[in-house]
């Protein structure tokens, strides 16, 4: 389906997949996770539901979480020359929210008389129809759609590229293995065509310390965070997870330069999730694992790039070297004006 060419606003929510085969996918990768990995593992990205989403909301607001601060004064910072190396047409978020992130973007394109167009891409069909509709009602005239999805998987619901500035923000890069990265952002480049960008929000490795504070604040919002993936198990396959059985761990690994998240369970338990097929037995202090966040150099990350079909073209920071945004290109991408 086209956008508009109308000034009439128009906004709508998309499915990369019917409902029955996001959850059959969901129940083989929780089996997968669980039952086959040497560490049980749990994809991190089924934090977000809307609880979670609420939770990690708060959790940008903690004085220990540095990134999300860090990354909305580079974005404001560094807006305008984005855009008009770029002058892209349609803003495409992945793991989209309706923060003040986006709407810097989306500014300054406004400013420029460029924005037409914004998609926003995310796993939680409700997250993104708030989404969706906020952006509707708060810029009039731009067409919006959301499309939902795994965009490790779905990328292609996103369609054809051309006047696109691609966002990937929060350091949400960080949480894919970085053998993942490449494939990723192969398929980034497929849904981009030369001259469209790829913003790209990268967490930089600095003080354990720091990093150790920052997922494990003082108010225990990130552990209360942490459990809410067991809620959602429960609920979308009829598990039996107590999430009060688990206490959050959180910690640096400089070996693998990430932080890795798990749960440990506090006494001996059986554990069922009967639509996904497990039956879990977890001694006490046993550990699942429900995310990493990995942290990168300039050379590291940029290390990832090769034969991915996008460039690096610039590297912005701030004072403190805490955080990064990565401007990357599609190959074959005319020198900016």
């Amino acid at each position: 389906m086209g956008w508009s060419s109308t000034s009439t606003r128009s906004a709508r929510v998309d499915d990369a997949r019917n409902t029955n085969e996001r959850l059959e996918r969901m129940a083989r990768e929780v089996r997968t996770g669980l039952l086959t990995q040497p560490l049980p593992t749990l994809p991190c990205k089924y934090f977000y539901d809307e609880r979670g989403s609420e939770l990690f909301d708060e959790i940008t607001r903690l004085p220990e979480y540095y990134p999300t601060r860090t990354e909305e004064a580079i974005l404001a910072s560094i807006a305008d020359e984005v855009v008009d190396r770029v002058r892209p047409r349609e803003l495409a978020e992945l793991g989209s929210g309706v923060g003040r992130k986006v709407r810097i973007l989306l500014d300054a394109m406004r400013r420029r008389g460029l924005l037409e167009r914004c998609v926003l891409f995310d796993i939680s069909h409700e997250v993104l129809t708030e989404s969706v509709e906020a952006l509707a009602a708060d810029y009039p005239g731009m067409d919006v759609r959301g499309v939902v999805g795994d965009f490790l998987q779905d990328l292609e619901a996103l369609g054809p590229g051309g006047g696109r500035l691609g966002l990937f923000l929060a350091g949400t890069i960080g949480n894919l293995h970085p053998d993942e990265v490449p494939g990723f952002l192969r398929g980034v480049a497929q849904q981009l065509e030369p001259g469209d960008g790829f913003l790209v929000g990268v967490d930089l490795v600095k003080d354990p310390a720091r990093l150790n504070a920052a997922y494990n604040d003082a108010a225990g919002v990130t552990a209360e965070f942490n459990r809410n993936i067991l809620r959602v198990i429960n609920r979308t396959f009829g598990a039996d997870f107590d999430p009060e059985a688990f206490e959050h761990v959180a910690f640096y690994d400089p070996d693998n330069a990430w932080i890795e998240m798990r749960l440990r369970a506090r006494r001996r338990m059986r554990v069922r999730v009967p639509y996904a097929g497990v039956a879990l037995r977890l001694e006490t202090g046993d550990e699942i694992r429900t995310e990493l966040s990995c942290k990168y150099t300039r050379q590291s990350f940029s290390s990832r790039l090769a034969n991915t079909g996008l460039v690096l073209e610039c590297w912005f920071t701030d004072p403190q070297d805490l955080f990064a945004s990565a401007l990357l290109r599609k190959s074959g991408a005319p020198e900016a004006a």
